[in-house]
């Protein structure tokens, strides 16, 4: 692992208790965030495609952004929640280069930072349990710039919290890029740098120094996908990030991401999502936010 911890710029977004009598039942959920939750007492269950994840207490639970899930809960269940925002400083978070664990060993001191990060961070506590109520564009500009305004020594406590129990996670983590050939390898890195530019396949394997249908295979065989492929759902996770953290046109957000074609930005956009980027701010935008702590202030 060649990260650097300079590299890590995590944000809390949204930190609290939560109690739930069985009606901790979310479908479909997908944020451009990631979640962190300690159980304290009870037990609940999240889907994350085929797979059941029980929860239960003592333990630390990750779930990366843009994750689809759903949450089970028949019982009584408590547990603390947070949610992370990785401020990017290059063209991709940290995060998303490696695949961790679902659930760790928990700590006492992990239960004691929790409550810490609660206690400095009362503003950001839930209003209601149900997604729909914070994870929309309003909302998470106005955490956002919240975190922005905060006392320096109050933001300095909180990046070292969320760093201290990420690292329960990175010790156990692996990139998710593993590849064995390290042309494909630089490939990789040099793509996730240049996610504002033009990628192409021709110019790619140049740089490997291979032919393109040579290219073509082996970062297939390494990756699991072709270099267009890849390319595509990078630049689209990032619009989707820009989408509902930004308030940047789409034609901005196309160029952010290397299109200068705005209609063919529109079209790539919808093959993945199915919807046009104007149409995933506006289901964004209608979700029916609480009013933001920032206007309250």
């Amino acid at each position: 692992m060649n990260t650097s911890v300079d590299q890590l710029h995590f944000l809390t977004l949204n930190v609290g208790f939560a109690q739930h009598n069985g009606d901790w039942n979310w479908k479909n959920v997908r944020s451009p965030f990631a979640r962190l939750y300690y159980v304290t007492e009870g037990e609940a269950q999240i889907v994350i495609g085929s797979d059941y994840h029980t929860l239960t207490p003592n333990h630390l639970y990750f779930i990366p952004a843009f994750t689809e899930h759903n949450y089970v809960c028949q019982a009584s269940f408590s547990h603390y929640y947070v949610h992370i925002y990785e401020d990017q400083q290059r063209s991709v978070g940290i995060l998303d280069d490696y695949t961790f664990p679902f659930e760790v060993d928990a700590s006492v001191i992990d239960l004691e930072l929790i409550k810490r990060l609660c206690d400095i961070n009362p503003f950001l506590k839930l209003p209601a349990s149900n997604p729909l109520s914070y994870d929309n564009h309003p909302t998470l500009i106005s955490n956002i710039r919240l975190n922005q305004l905060r006392p320096f020594h109050d933001k300095m406590e909180s990046r070292g919290i969320l760093l201290i129990l990420m690292s329960r996670f990175f010790k156990q983590a692996v990139s998710k890029e593993e590849v064995k050939d390290n042309r494909i390898h630089h490939t990789l890195s040099y793509i996730r740098k240049h996610l504002d530019s033009h990628l192409d396949v021709n110019m790619l394997a140049d740089q490997a120094c291979m032919s393109k249908d040579h290219f073509i295979r082996v970062f297939k065989k390494e990756t699991g996908e072709t270099p267009n492929a890849y390319i595509t759902k990078r630049k689209m996770e990032k619009a989707e990030l820009a989408l509902v953290t930004s308030d940047l046109s789409i034609k901005s957000i196309a160029q952010l991401i290397g299109y200068s074609d705005y209609s063919y930005f529109n079209r790539v956009f919808k093959q993945n999502s199915g919807i046009t980027p104007l149409q995933y701010r506006e289901k964004a935008l209608s979700l029916h936010p609480e009013k933001s702590l920032l206007e309250k202030k």
